[in-house]
C-alpha cells in the first residue's frame, strides 16, 4: 500500500514511510533524543542507546513511518501489522496490531505531532482489520502512560521483556 505524504500540520511537517534513502543515522539520533527524558529518569528503553544496526532491525520488523519538518526527521513510528505483533498473551491474538520505536524530537512535542502519528498508526490498524492497537511503556513512566490514557488507551497487562530495567505496560485500544 503507498501512503501518499500527510500535511500533520500548518507548520508544513509531513508524516509518510520511512523511504530508502532516508538516514538511519538521523533515525537513531532522533530516538536518542526523545528518549533522553526517559534515560533521565534511570529507563533504559532500547531508543535510550540503541545503535544504528539495531534501529535498521527495528524498523524492519514492521511498517516505519516518519515527520519531516524541511526535510529532517522530526519523529517516527514502526507499526507492526497483526502477523507482526507478538511477544505477551495480548500482542499474540490474532486482531491486535502494535507500534513501537515512537518518538517526537522534545521541541516538538505537545504540539500535537505525536497524536497524528498515532491517529494514522489507529487508521493503518482499523485498514488491515485489527480490532485493536497495542504499544508498551514503562511503568514508571506515568507521564507516557496519562498521554496514551487521554488517547483511548486502556491498560491491558503487565510484560517483563529481560532487555530493560523495568516493567512494561501494555496498552490497547480498538479501532
Amino acid at each position: 500500500m503507498t501512503i501518499q505524504s500527510l500535511p500533520s500540520a500548518d507548520d508544513g511537517i509531513i508524516i509518510r514511510p520511512l523511504l530508502a534513502e532516508d538516514s538511519l543515522v538521523d533515525l537513531t539520533a532522533l530516538l536518542h533524543r526523545a528518549y533522553a527524558r526517559l534515560a533521565g529518569m534511570g529507563l533504559r528503553y532500547m531508543a535510550t542507546h540503541q545503535s544504528v544496526d539495531v534501529t535498521r532491525k527495528r524498523v524492519e520488523k514492521g511498517q516505519c513511518f516518519v515527520a519531516l519538518a524541511e526535510g529532517v526527521i522530526c519523529g517516527t513510528i514502526v507499526f507492526k501489522d497483526t502477523v507482526q505483533t507478538s511477544g505477551s498473551p495480548w500482542y499474540d491474538r490474532p486482531d491486535v496490531a502494535s507500534v513501537g520505536q515512537f518518538a517526537v524530537d522534545p521541541a516538538l512535542q505537545g504540539k500535537g505531532l505525536g497524536r497524528q502519528m498515532m491517529k494514522l498508526a489507529e487508521e493503518r490498524a482499523l485498514a488491515i482489520g485489527a480490532r485493536e492497537l497495542a504499544l508498551d511503556t514503562a511503568e514508571p513512566a506515568t507521564h507516557l502512560i496519562a498521554w496514551y490514557t487521554r488517547l483511548g488507551y486502556r491498560h491491558i497487562e503487565y510484560v517483563d521483556w529481560g532487555h530493560t530495567n523495568y516493567r512494561s505496560v501494555i496498552m490497547s485500544k480498538a479501532v
